[in-house]
């Protein structure tokens, strides 16, 4: 049972990622990687517009129930974006590249749609 859970949660926010980086697209934003990782963890998107790198944390949720999306991404998973992004830097040797951290919140309908996608810019 506990696997039925965690693969309908790794396809959702597959599904969410996807949405948000279209999304994103749309607005102007050059995706530069997606899911990338390392021994830390993962960022989600890392997107480039206007001359600023931007590191979007995406939250998928189906239902309100527990609040958008966004009001996930607590103080533990913004330092653990924070050191990704550090080690991403270093490693794509774009030390001196500007920054900033958005959180994209993708609400699914039942048929994977989106009913709702919130765009939090400089969210921490």
């Amino acid at each position: 049972m506990g696997t039925v859970r965690k693969d309908r949660r790794r396809e959702t926010g597959r599904i969410g990622e996807a949405l948000a980086a279209r999304f994103l697209s749309d607005k102007g934003y050059r995706i530069l990687e997606t899911n990338w990782r390392n021994r830390l963890g993962e960022l989600d998107l890392i997107t480039e517009k206007d001359g600023l790198l931007v590191i979007v944390e995406v939250r998928t949720t189906r239902s309100r129930r527990f609040g958008m999306g966004f009001q996930s991404v607590d103080r533990k998973k913004q330092q653990q974006v924070r050191r990704l992004t550090l080690s991403y830097l270093q490693v794509r040797h774009r030390e001196l590249t500007p920054f900033r951290f958005d959180v994209v919140s993708v609400l699914l309908t039942p048929t994977n749609e989106p009913a709702r996608i919130d765009h939090l810019e400089g969210a921490f």
